[in-house]
């Protein structure tokens, strides 16, 4: 996790602290942490303390699609940042950013482009 940057606050939105997370998901904040080791939630510092995209979570879930993405962007040499930005960069041909056409279950779409990344 790295300390995050006022251009990825701009896109994001929304934060969550751990408790937060836990609370929305339904689990404690240690598993929350473990669900970032596991690449099922992006998790990043922001002012000394690790925060997650409110974005991420959806009723009471980690948003269909993500854990999967989050995997390919790592494979491609994504950092936590690079990938934090990536999900919530605008993208005209999508259309809306990666974050939203998860929410909006058009997840197959997304990891395609995710995985075109590695192939560069």
């Amino acid at each position: 996790m790295t300390q995050n940057d006022n251009g990825a606050d701009s896109l994001v939105g929304d934060w969550m602290t751990l408790n937060e997370a836990g609370t929305a998901l339904g689990i404690g904040p240690n598993r929350v942490k473990q669900y970032m080791r596991e690449r099922r939630l992006l998790g990043v510092r922001r002012k000394g303390e690790v925060m997650v995209p409110a974005a991420l979570i959806a009723g009471g879930d980690v948003l269909k699609g993500l854990p999967g993405t989050l995997t390919l962007l790592a494979d491609s040499g994504f950092s936590e940042e690079e990938a934090l930005e990536w999900l919530f960069t605008p993208d005209d041909t999508l259309p809306g950013s990666p974050v939203q056409a998860l929410a909006e279950n058009r997840g197959t779409e997304v990891r395609r482009r995710a995985q075109a990344l590695g192939s560069f």
